[in-house]
């Protein structure tokens, strides 16, 4: 069993990242999904073995990862090249492409589970100030569980 802590969209709000200092200590993956992806910094280097992280359109570049986890594979990006503010429909022909069976984006700063063709879509929504949510998953077993968290 692995463990891994989603995020997004943290557009600045450090405070947020620093009060998920004691899960990133007990996690196996952290993702960052953009978006200013200069407040992951400080994270990676203290983790740097479990950090993954994706520039979002906001860091003026774009780039996407894939990772193979207990068995799952995980596609994760931004979101904003592939139209996800309109649809996933791009997002999904990505993951067949690639044989995602679970793919994480951001940029829309709405937090979501959807399942297509059993592809299942998660995005965190953003740590921005407000309503601060992020995705907390368990992979085991060739699946992924997950749990949409509100912060604060």
């Amino acid at each position: 069993m692995k463990t891994a802590i989603v995020f997004s969209d943290t557009h600045g709000n450090i405070r947020a990242l620093k009060k998920l200092d004691e899960i990133f200590k007990e996690t196996d993956y952290i993702f960052h999904l953009g978006d200013y992806s200069a407040d992951f910094i400080e994270i990676k280097n203290k983790y740097p073995q479990k950090c993954f992280s994706v520039p979002g359109n906001c860091d003026l570049r774009s780039g996407d990862g894939f990772i193979i986890i207990d068995g799952v594979k995980i596609f994760y990006t931004h979101g904003h090249d592939y139209g996800v503010k309109q649809s996933l429909t791009k997002l999904y022909f990505k993951a067949k492409e690639v044989g995602a069976n679970v793919v994480l984006y951001g940029h829309t700063h709405m937090a979501d589970v959807t399942v297509t063709d059993n592809i299942k879509f998660i995005n965190p929504g953003a740590m921005r100030y407000g309503t601060c949510t992020y995705a907390y998953l368990v992979i085991a077993g060739g699946k992924c569980y997950e749990k949409i968290v509100e912060l604060f």
